[in-house]
């Protein structure tokens, strides 16, 4: 996932980026509105946070113009806490609003949050190789055999088919699947990963799931 920080302080600009590229997501920084509008002429993100006191264009104007122009969901981000403030940023089209100062774990879980919702937004019929996942209906087809899969695999399997070729962070499967509020250990995700691995390779699918060490998990289809 491609991720858009636009902050006019460089301090919180390299604390955000800090923590999401240790996430695994590939962060770009621009420094004003108008440098970000600029970059996004050139390249894509899945998301941006953006500041709201900025020099010229400030974050809420800039937030309309990436969500209505670009389809860019956006986070602010904000010294400002009033009611008003927040109110100005949902108008604006922002999927959620942080108040600085933020704890840091708060910030991944919301950008996995966000991410969650364009997540379930797309397409809900995924095909890669022999391989057919119907998002809505929950059903898993491998060379035109239905496969039951119990619904936490077939959650995680699917996130990882609608990211196909790219990392998933083990906290994005894990907030997806399992919730902001879950508490258990990595172990639980690594258990399913691995009987997802092993029905893949009894059915002779197509593709294939790798581990990214220390950072999550890439969905490939095999050469």
């Amino acid at each position: 996932m491609k991720i858009l920080v636009v902050d006019d302080d460089v301090y919180i600009q390299q604390l955000v980026s800090i923590h999401l590229s240790r996430e695994g997501y590939q962060v770009y920084r621009a420094n004003h509105a108008e440098e970000a509008l600029d970059f996004l002429e050139e390249k894509t993100v899945d998301l941006a946070i953006v500041d709201v006191m900025m020099p010229k264009m400030n974050g809420f104007d800039l937030t309309k113009i990436l969500t209505k122009d670009f389809d860019i969901p956006v986070i602010l981000l904000t010294a400002k806490g009033q009611i008003d403030d927040k109110e100005q940023g949902f108008l604006s089209g922002s999927e959620d609003y942080i108040v600085k100062p933020f704890e840091v774990k708060e910030l991944l879980f919301r950008v996995a949050a966000v991410l969650r919702r364009v997540e379930r937004s797309m397409e809900s019929i995924v095909k890669i190789g022999n391989v057919m996942m119907d998002r809505k209906n929950f059903e898993l087809v491998i060379d035109q055999k239905t496969i039951l899969l119990p619904l936490k695999e077939f959650e995680l399997l699917s996130l990882l088919a609608s990211r196909v070729n790219k990392i998933t962070p083990r906290s994005l499967l894990i907030e997806q699947v399992w919730g902001f509020d879950y508490e258990g250990g990595e172990q639980t995700l690594n258990t399913h990963m691995n009987r997802i691995r092993e029905r893949l390779k009894k059915y002779e699918a197509s593709i294939e799931i790798q581990t990214v060490r220390g950072i999550g998990y890439k969905l490939e289809e095999k050469e």
